[in-house]
């Protein structure tokens, strides 16, 4: 049974499971416990065991996923306090929803009953898969408000690669001189984040635009 979603494993697995200590070097001030002025506020939905939320929107819209107590994992959509349960066609006990634009497109990604991850794009109720050709699977996170897509795929020898999906094109993203790229966010003016790990195994942030 996996135990967190897919990004979540990609996260925790890079270098050993310092990804966030290694990769993102800050200098961080400890602040009293309460003295933030943040009021938080645990999202999980009904019968789930773990739950993992993964944006939103400026209309307070949330996507994630999470893990029932069968060991399935659905993605979500919270809004107004309701929750939507998130499972492409296509799955056979693996959506994750990653993604959520002003318009309330979502993007997030999905496993065959063959364990191989495809891209998807929920619009309006309706499902499309994302495959960037020749990929050996696609993960798509990002989606701003002119329906751009950024992700990231892998290809036959293994290599992962960003994109960007703009009006049913496909551009590879890749950092010079990186051996491994993954695109995140993408904002409305087209600039969008992720990471990438250079020739000695440092992983490192980047912003392209």
């Amino acid at each position: 049974m996996r135990q967190m979603t897919m990004f979540a494993q990609r996260v925790c697995s890079m270098l050993g499971g310092a990804f966030f200590v290694g990769a993102f070097v800050l200098t961080l001030v400890a602040i009293p416990s309460g003295a933030s002025g943040f009021t938080f506020t645990t999202i999980d939905p009904p019968g789930a065991m773990q739950t993992f939320a993964a944006a939103t929107n400026a209309r307070g819209q949330i996507v994630g996923a999470y893990i029932d107590v069968r060991g399935t994992e659905h993605g979500f959509l919270l809004d107004n306090g309701s929750f939507t349960t998130i499972d492409d066609p296509g799955a056979t006990g693996s959506t994750e929803a990653a993604g959520i634009n002003e318009l309330g497109q979502i993007v997030g990604e999905y496993a065959d009953a063959g364990g191989t991850y495809h891209g998807f794009l929920l619009d309006k109720g309706t499902f499309t898969t994302i495959n960037v050709p020749g990929a050996t699977f696609t993960a798509a996170f990002g989606i701003n408000d002119h329906g751009q897509i950024s992700g990231w795929y892998g290809d036959v020898s293994g290599t992962e690669h960003g994109f960007l999906l703009d009006k049913r094109t496909f551009t590879t993203i890749d950092v010079p001189g990186a051996i491994r790229t993954n695109a995140y966010g993408i904002n409305a003016r087209g600039q969008f984040v992720g990471f990438y790990v250079d020739v000695s195994g440092t992983v490192h942030g980047f912003r392209a635009q």
